[in-house]
Protein backbone atom coordinates (compact mmCIF):
# COMPACT_ATOMS: atom_id res chain seq x y z
CA UNK A 1 0.00 0.00 0.00
CA UNK A 2 1.46 3.10 -0.92
CA UNK A 3 0.17 6.95 1.16
CA UNK A 4 0.89 10.29 0.12
CA UNK A 5 1.35 12.51 2.73
CA UNK A 6 1.29 16.15 2.55
CA UNK A 7 2.87 18.82 4.79
CA UNK A 8 0.51 21.28 6.46
CA UNK A 9 -0.22 24.30 5.11
CA UNK A 10 1.43 27.40 7.40
CA UNK A 11 -1.28 30.11 7.81
CA UNK A 12 -0.10 32.92 5.50
CA UNK A 13 -0.69 36.82 5.93
CA UNK A 14 -3.93 36.50 3.86
CA UNK A 15 -5.84 34.01 5.66
CA UNK A 16 -7.59 35.08 9.02
CA UNK A 17 -7.32 33.05 12.24
CA UNK A 18 -9.78 32.94 14.64
CA UNK A 19 -9.34 32.40 18.52
CA UNK A 20 -10.71 29.40 19.75
CA UNK A 21 -11.41 28.41 23.47
CA UNK A 22 -9.68 24.92 24.29
CA UNK A 23 -9.82 23.92 27.94
CA UNK A 24 -9.34 25.61 31.55
CA UNK A 25 -5.50 25.59 32.43
CA UNK A 26 -5.81 23.34 35.11
CA UNK A 27 -6.85 20.62 33.01
CA UNK A 28 -3.23 20.92 31.30
CA UNK A 29 -0.33 19.50 33.98
CA UNK A 30 3.08 21.31 33.51
CA UNK A 31 5.67 19.98 31.40
CA UNK A 32 3.88 17.93 29.72
CA UNK A 33 2.02 17.51 25.97
CA UNK A 34 -1.58 17.17 25.17
CA UNK A 35 -2.96 16.75 21.67
CA UNK A 36 -6.06 18.99 20.72
CA UNK A 37 -8.29 19.21 17.72
CA UNK A 38 -8.29 23.11 17.21
CA UNK A 39 -10.24 25.11 14.43
CA UNK A 40 -10.40 21.43 12.62
CA UNK A 41 -6.28 21.41 13.33
CA UNK A 42 -4.50 19.07 15.44
CA UNK A 43 -2.17 21.24 18.02
CA UNK A 44 0.07 20.28 20.42
CA UNK A 45 0.28 22.25 23.74
CA UNK A 46 2.32 22.79 26.31
CA UNK A 47 2.06 24.23 29.79
CA UNK A 48 5.46 25.90 31.04
CA UNK A 49 5.80 26.00 35.04
CA UNK A 50 4.70 29.65 35.12
CA UNK A 51 1.17 28.94 33.35
CA UNK A 52 2.54 30.09 30.14
CA UNK A 53 1.12 27.92 27.27
CA UNK A 54 3.08 27.47 23.93
CA UNK A 55 0.74 25.67 21.04
CA UNK A 56 2.45 24.17 17.88
CA UNK A 57 1.39 21.98 15.09
CA UNK A 58 0.58 18.37 16.35
CA UNK A 59 2.42 17.21 12.73
CA UNK A 60 6.05 16.42 12.96
CA UNK A 61 7.84 17.90 10.50
CA UNK A 62 10.42 15.29 9.46
CA UNK A 63 8.02 12.28 9.43
CA UNK A 64 4.26 14.31 8.96
CA UNK A 65 3.37 11.75 12.03
CA UNK A 66 0.77 13.78 14.81
CA UNK A 67 2.88 13.23 17.27
CA UNK A 68 4.40 16.28 18.72
CA UNK A 69 2.33 16.26 22.07
CA UNK A 70 4.36 13.57 23.64
CA UNK A 71 7.83 14.59 22.53
CA UNK A 72 10.06 15.82 25.29
CA UNK A 73 10.15 19.32 26.77
CA UNK A 74 13.42 21.26 27.35
CA UNK A 75 15.22 23.95 27.11
CA UNK A 76 18.15 25.66 25.12
CA UNK A 77 19.23 28.79 27.37
CA UNK A 78 16.21 30.50 27.95
CA UNK A 79 14.36 29.34 25.19
CA UNK A 80 11.46 26.40 25.68
CA UNK A 81 12.21 23.56 23.70
CA UNK A 82 10.27 20.41 22.44
CA UNK A 83 12.15 17.36 20.94
CA UNK A 84 10.01 14.81 18.37
CA UNK A 85 9.25 11.86 19.69
CA UNK A 86 10.64 10.30 16.48
CA UNK A 87 13.84 11.68 15.19
CA UNK A 88 14.51 14.13 18.28
CA UNK A 89 14.79 17.14 16.38
CA UNK A 90 14.63 20.12 18.66
CA UNK A 91 12.28 22.74 17.92
CA UNK A 92 11.85 26.16 19.51
CA UNK A 93 8.08 26.45 21.47
CA UNK A 94 8.04 30.00 20.71
CA UNK A 95 9.18 30.22 17.14
CA UNK A 96 9.39 26.55 15.55
CA UNK A 97 12.98 26.88 14.28
CA UNK A 98 14.00 23.30 14.40
CA UNK A 99 17.90 23.37 16.10
CA UNK A 100 19.06 20.15 14.95
CA UNK A 101 17.88 20.89 11.14
CA UNK A 102 17.61 24.87 9.85
CA UNK A 103 15.31 23.14 7.06
CA UNK A 104 12.56 22.14 9.38
CA UNK A 105 10.07 24.58 11.19
CA UNK A 106 6.92 23.52 12.93
CA UNK A 107 4.20 25.71 12.60
CA UNK A 108 3.47 27.52 16.09
CA UNK A 109 0.01 29.07 17.15
CA UNK A 110 -0.75 32.59 19.04
CA UNK A 111 -2.09 31.46 22.92
CA UNK A 112 -3.74 33.53 25.51
CA UNK A 113 -5.81 32.82 28.73
CA UNK A 114 -9.14 34.26 29.26
CA UNK A 115 -10.89 33.79 33.01
CA UNK A 116 -8.70 30.92 33.56
CA UNK A 117 -9.24 29.36 29.88
CA UNK A 118 -6.99 28.71 27.32
CA UNK A 119 -7.43 29.79 24.08
CA UNK A 120 -5.30 29.21 20.79
CA UNK A 121 -5.55 31.10 17.06
CA UNK A 122 -5.80 29.11 14.53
Amino acid sequence: MTAILERENLLDATTASAWHRVCAIEELEPAWGEAALVGGRQVALFRTKHDQVMAVSQQDPATLANVMARGITGSRGSRPTIASPLHKEVYDLETGECFTNPELRLPTYSTRLVDGYLEVAV
